[in-house]
């Protein structure tokens, strides 16, 4: 383990990683480890074969192509590690190519889900007036819901409708709002957020004690409004983030405008809406065509 131990303080100290990676790498570390100390000899003493045996194992397991692709990552990782430190010469994994990803169709609302839950929706309370904005903004902006509760009132331009938001790996982008989320807001500010502001907080989204508000309660607060709205489906904040997605290109947005607003690395990651998309001209197209409906 003194190599793993030490490959997860450089991560720590000189890589800056975060404890949750941290932890990650190390339950797949130890993972690894101990299926070689009880199978061969230790980390420092494996070859090829051995790397072909672990791989069967995962395999075996019948574990995701996304867990075995981490599990990868974090040992990959940790021999270039020992070949940077010259404590071996050769990082076997480097010839293990991850498994294929399977393709995932995001889930999205539809156009009459969409509208059940904006028409239930009011602003008679503050707190009414604080959920309506949630929804506004998760679907006109297409956020992720750690960006949405992030948003302090100093990172608005409610003159332009643009909201600063730190994404993922702390990076900056400007997102755009329209004029029903704009309308929600001027309603929240003006009202709903002086209420329940109780302790000067900064942040656009606050609970009944006038902190921001947690990850955890806007899913709680979108599974209320679908109850109400009594629609039978379950769906998250990223459901909305889905559906701008969907939406934005299925009106004709390209797909590098879309990218931006979703402050996505790759435009890989973005290009996975297309499947959607395409799938959607296909039905269009089999219900419409004459022939094709033969």
């Amino acid at each position: 383990m003194k190599y793993i131990d030490k490959y997860l303080e450089y991560l720590k100290v000189v890589k800056k990683y975060s404890d949750k990676t941290i932890i990650s790498y190390y339950d797949d570390l130890v993972e690894y480890n101990e299926f070689i100390q009880n199978n061969f000899s230790d980390i420092i003493s494996i070859d090829y074969d051995m790397v072909k045996e672990y791989m069967k194992y995962l395999y075996e397991r019948k574990i995701s192509k996304a867990s075995i692709s981490r599990k990868l990552s974090s040992i990959r990782g940790l021999y270039n590690y020992l070949v940077r430190e010259d404590i071996i010469t050769i990082n076997y994994f480097e010839r293990i190519s991850n498994p294929k990803k399977d393709i995932y169709l995001p889930k999205f609302l539809r156009d009459e889900e969409l509208d059940k839950i904006f028409s239930i929706c009011s602003c008679n309370t503050p707190i009414n007036q604080r959920d309506t904005l949630i929804i506004e903004l998760l679907y006109a902006t297409g956020l992720r819901v750690s960006e949405l509760v992030n948003i302090k009132i100093k990172d608005i331009d409610r003159n332009e409708k643009i909201i600063k938001v730190i994404g993922k790996g702390s990076k900056e982008r400007i997102v755009l709002y329209n004029n029903h989320t704009k309308k929600a807001m001027d309603i929240y500010l003006g009202d709903g957020y002086h209420v329940l502001n109780k302790v000067n907080s900064g942040y656009l989204i606050l609970n009944k004690d006038g902190n921001k508000l947690s990850e955890r309660y806007v899913r709680n607060i979108i599974n209320k409004l679908v109850r109400k709205a009594e629609l039978d489906i379950k769906i998250s904040p990223h459901t909305l983030r889905h559906t701008f997605a969907t939406d934005m290109l299925e009106e004709g947005a390209d797909l590098m405008t879309v990218k931006e607003l979703l402050g996505h690395e790759s435009l890989n990651t973005t290009s996975i809406y297309t499947h959607i998309t395409n799938e959607q001209i296909r039905k269009t197209y089999n219900m419409a065509h004459p022939r094709a409906k033969k």
